[in-house]
């Protein structure tokens, strides 16, 4: 699809993503295949989840997203990087990509 994640944040129970998503593929697009992909892969790695959770949604069905307008880069880093501290008792894990 040509996305590139960039910067992210793993917790316990939610996601925060910062990626580079081409004009062409739209951001809803990515979101249900990213969805999709990641909750089959954790199923599969960790089977009692996957029974937990049989015939419901692994994940929520809402996202949020933002393009341009005045919000940086730098500032999308500094809110996931902050989130990160603000959470480390929850075992989180940040998953900066380069």
């Amino acid at each position: 699809m040509g996305v590139r994640i960039v910067n992210g944040v793993l917790s316990a129970d939610h996601v925060h993503i910062f990626a580079e998503i081409p004009p062409q593929v739209a951001v809803s697009d990515f979101v249900k295949i990213a969805k999709g992909r990641s909750s089959r892969k954790i199923q599969q790695e960790f089977p009692e989840i996957g029974k937990r959770y049989w015939g419901r949604h692994f994940w929520g069905r809402g996202f949020f997203s933002t393009t341009g307008g005045n919000v940086t880069d730098e500032m999308i880093n500094a809110y996931i990087n902050g989130h990160v501290d603000a959470h480390k008792s929850d075992n989180e894990n940040n998953i900066t990509l380069e």
